[in-house]
């Protein structure tokens, strides 16, 4: 197998984890947003920026498997938001303003995810290269 098709199968992988990530946020999100008990205090604001974000990463899965530089800016820029959210969410909790600590857990699992992604974009690019 050349290389190229290699590259060009783990590219779809990445796209097709982005997506499947996207559609179960916004299912987790809308979920919540309906009255299902998450067991932990939901901040409202944090669960429709990541439910909206959800349709994004489904975006971005389509670019993703579209272009590799598309891609790879919308993995990059998704990381920049999350890490931003990440941060203020970070900071409310240890304020005690309402952020459950399992909210900025599964904040820091959302952009490690995207920061990853990114990383695996950024590496195959320079493997096309």
């Amino acid at each position: 197998m050349e290389a190229s098709h290699r590259t060009r199968i783990v590219q779809r992988a990445f796209a097709l984890a982005a997506a499947l990530f996207g559609i179960l946020t916004v299912l987790a999100g809308t979920r919540v947003l309906m009255g299902a008990d998450p067991g932990y205090v939901v901040y409202l604001p944090l669960l429709v920026y990541n439910t909206a974000m959800g349709v994004v990463y489904v975006a971005a899965g389509f670019f993703i498997w579209r272009s590799l530089q598309r891609g790879r800016q919308a993995a990059a820029t998704i990381f920049g938001l999350n890490l931003l959210v990440l941060a203020g969410v970070a900071w409310l909790n240890t304020a005690g303003q309402g952020v459950a600590p399992d909210s900025v857990r599964a904040m820091m699992f959302r952009t490690g995810f995207w920061l990853l992604l990114f990383l695996g974009l950024a590496w195959l690019g320079r493997r096309r290269a």
